[in-house]
């Protein structure tokens, strides 16, 4: 779905919604952000450094205009009796600190227990590669894709794991290099049960 405007989170106070700057003016920013740490945005080797970073925001940032809902919709019934765990492990997590807007880098473990449909496994990595083309933080996407295979294919349960690495803790502030942050989220017989809660952290090579 197009963004003409950007809208608050959900657990931010409701405002009018803000409106989308224009390229132009997106550009004008980062020229302001280079003078702003001490450059001249009119040297040659950065005359186009604005276009080259409004670029890759798209690219970055690509997770706003699009719906995972979307690609969970389509569902598959006929699984032959299959009644275990559909899981993805080492999903590629590319995003950025909603804090300090700098990148964090991991991978993801995404399962479900089916009820009766199962979907394309395709579109689970989609779903994480969606939330994490956005602002987040590392807790928030957790619980964001936990909630959208949950509400969109109601299985009896729905695990989530993320093991990334924060550049804003390891090039600024503290500077420790190579600490990772893993966080969970559980739903159904994944936080009910600890025996298959602890199988799925042993196939993600985390139990």
């Amino acid at each position: 779905m197009a963004m003409d405007a950007i809208t608050p989170k959900k657990d931010m106070p409701r405002t009018d919604p803000v409106k989308r700057p224009s390229v132009e003016e997106a550009e004008e920013a980062v020229r302001t952000l280079i003078a702003w740490a001490g450059d001249d945005p009119r040297r040659e080797g950065l005359l186009d450094t604005p276009k080259r970073v409004v670029n890759a925001y798209k690219e970055w940032f690509s997770g706003y205009e699009e719906d995972p809902v979307k690609y969970l919709s389509r569902t598959f019934e006929d699984v032959q009796g299959y009644d275990d765990i559909v899981m993805l492990r080492n999903i590629e997590v590319e995003s950025h600190c909603e804090h300090h807007m700098a990148p964090f880098l991991g991978k993801a473990y995404v399962a479900y227990m089916p009820s009766e449909a199962v979907v394309g496994i395709s579109k689970l990595a989609r779903v994480v590669e969606i939330f994490s083309k956005r602002l987040q933080t590392q807790e928030t996407m957790t619980a964001q894709i936990c909630d959208a295979i949950t509400e969109s294919l109601a299985p009896m349960g729905t695990a989530v794991l993320i093991d990334a690495v924060h550049e804003c803790m390891s090039t600024r502030g503290v500077h420790h290099k190579d600490v990772s942050t893993i966080t969970t989220q559980f739903t159904g017989v994944f936080k009910s049960d600890a025996d298959l809660r602890n199988r799925f952290l042993r196939m993600a090579n985390h139990g």
